[in-house]
C-alpha cells in the first residue's frame, strides 16, 4: 500500500477475493460459444484465443517466479543480500490482477473495434510498426511518466506502493495501484491501437508485443544478474536498447536514477543513468554460489504442499496451509518430486537463504513425502552442506 493511498488504489474486484476470476467468465463463454455455433465465415478465432493467451501469460510469469526464487536462494549472481519479508509476499500475492484487467480490455476491444477482430496470424509491416512505436513513443513517454510518478504528490499516493519492495522479484514488476495500471495500459496500447486503426494488426504482433513486455518486466526485476557481459561486447549499442536486472535494481535502491522502461537510452540522454550500473553488472556476474555454514532440511507434509513453497504459487505461500481441491488436478506434476526416493531424493530443493552476521543459513526442502531419516538423512545433509 502507498504511504498515502490515492483514489483508484484498489482493484474493482477486490471484494470478490478468490472469486475474482469470474469477471472473465461471460467473455470466455461467449467467445467459445460463438466459435462453435457460428458459420466458418463468421467465426472470430482471435477472440477465442484471448483466454488461452491469458493462460500463457500466467504460465510465463509463474516460470519466472519459480526460476527467480530458486536462483536467488543459491546465491550466485545475486544482486542484493537481503531476504524477502512476509509483508512483501502478502503485498505481491495478487500479481495476476493486471492479467485480468488486460483480458477484460482485450475482449472489449475485440468486440467493439472493427480492426481488432478476425485478425490474421501475421503481418510483417505491423510488427515493424509496433517495434518502432515502442522504441520511440512508448519508451519516451514512460520515462517521463516514471519521473512524474517520483514527484512527491504521485509517489506518496501511488508509486511508493511499488517501491515498498527494495529487493525485487519478477512479480514486483506488476505490483502497482489500479490507477497506475490504467496509465500503463494506455501507454502500452499506443502500438496496439495504431495497428488496429491502420488495419495492420495481427495475432503474432499482439501476442509477441505483450509477451515481450512480460519477459522484460520479469527479467529486470530479478534479484540476480542473468544478462552476460559478452552480449554488450559483441554489440555495444545494445546497452542503450536493453536493460539488465542490476541496472533496474539500482533504481529500487537509489530511487532517483535509471528511470527507463526497458531501454536505458533515455537515461543516457537525460543524465539519469546511475554511474554504478556497469560496475554492478560486472561484479554480480562474477559472484559465485555460496557455501552455507548451516543447513536445515524440511520435508513436505502432503504432496500438494509443494505448491506452498517459495518457488511455488505466491497466492498460496502468502496464506496458512490448507488443502485446495484444484491442486489435486495437478497430480501429474506432483508425482515426480513427491514420489522420488534414494539418490533422486537426495538432491533437495533449495528453499531459502537466510543471511546473518558472519553466518549463511540455508533452508532446503526434501522433495519426497516418504523417506527414512536413518537411511538417507546423513547423505542428504552432505549433499546440501
Amino acid at each position: 500500500m502507498a504511504s498515502r493511498p490515492g483514489i483508484l488504489t484498489d482493484w474493482p474486484w477486490k471484494p470478490l477475493g478468490s472469486f475474482k476470476y469470474v469477471v472473465l467468465a461471460p467473455w470466455v463463454i461467449h467467445s467459445t460459444y460463438s466459435l462453435i455455433v457460428k458459420d466458418k465465415s463468421e467465426r472470430d478465432v482471435s477472440a477465442f484465443l484471448i483466454f488461452p493467451f491469458l493462460l500463457w501469460r500466467v504460465l510465463h510469469n509463474q516460470i519466472w517466479i519459480s526460476l527467480s526464487r530458486y536462483r536467488t536462494s543459491k546465491g550466485n549472481n545475486r544482486i542484493l543480500d537481503k531476504g524477502i519479508e512476509f509483508d512483501q509476499v502478502d503485498r505481491e500475492k495478487d500479481w495476476d490482477d493486471q492479467i485480468l484487467f488486460n483480458g477484460l480490455l482485450y475482449y472489449l476491444a475485440c468486440y467493439t473495434l472493427e480492426g481488432a477482430s478476425r485478425l490474421p496470424l501475421w503481418r510483417t509491416d505491423g510488427v515493424i510498426i509496433a517495434i518502432l512505436l515502442h522504441a520511440g513513443a512508448v519508451e519516451f513517454l514512460y520515462y517521463w511518466l516514471h519521473r512524474a510518478l517520483h514527484h512527491h504528490f504521485l509517489y506518496s499516493r501511488y508509486h511508493s506502493h511499488h517501491h515498498s519492495s527494495i529487493v525485487t522479484e519478477p512479480i514486483t514488476s506488476v505490483i502497482h495501484p489500479f490507477a497506475e495500471h490504467i496509465s500503463y495500459f494506455l501507454l502500452f496500447a499506443i502500438p496496439k491501437l495504431t495497428l488496429v486503426f491502420t488495419n495492420r494488426a495481427s495475432i503474432g504482433a499482439m501476442v509477441g508485443y505483450v509477451t515481450y513486455i512480460d519477459f522484460m518486466n520479469n527479467l529486470g526485476h530479478c534479484n540476480f544478474e542473468i544478462v552476460p557481459k559478452w552480449l554488450f561486447d559483441i554489440f555495444p549499442p545494445l546497452k542503450y536498447l536493453m536493460y539488465t536486472p542490476s541496472f533496474h535494481s539500482l533504481h529500487h535502491t537509489q530511487f532517483r536514477t535509471n528511470y527507463s522502461l526497458f531501454m536505458p537510452l533515455y537515461d543516457y540522454i537525460y543524465g539519469t543513468m546511475d554511474k554504478a550500473s556497469d560496475e554492478l553488472h560486472e561484479s554480480t556476474l562474477k559472484r559465485k554460489e555460496e557455501t552455507p555454514n548451516v543447513v536445515h532440511l524440511t520435508h513436505l507434509t502432503t504432496p500438494e504442499s509443494i505448491y506452498h513453497l517459495r518457488f511455488g504459487f505466491a497466492a498460496l505461500a502468502s496464506k496458512p496451509y490448507t488443502s485446495k481441491w484444484y491442486l489435486w488436478l495437478m497430480w501429474p506434476l506432483q508425482l515426480g518430486p513427491c514420489s522420488s526416493h534414494g539418490s533422486t531424493a537426495a538432491h533437495s530443493l533449495l528453499k531459502e537463504t537466510v543471511l546473518m552476521t558472519n553466518l549463511t543459513f540455508k533452508l532446503g526442502q526434501y522433495p519426497s513425502t516418504v523417506f527414512s531419516t536413518h537411511g538417507n538423512g546423513k547423505s542428504v545433509y552432505q549433499q546440501n552442506d
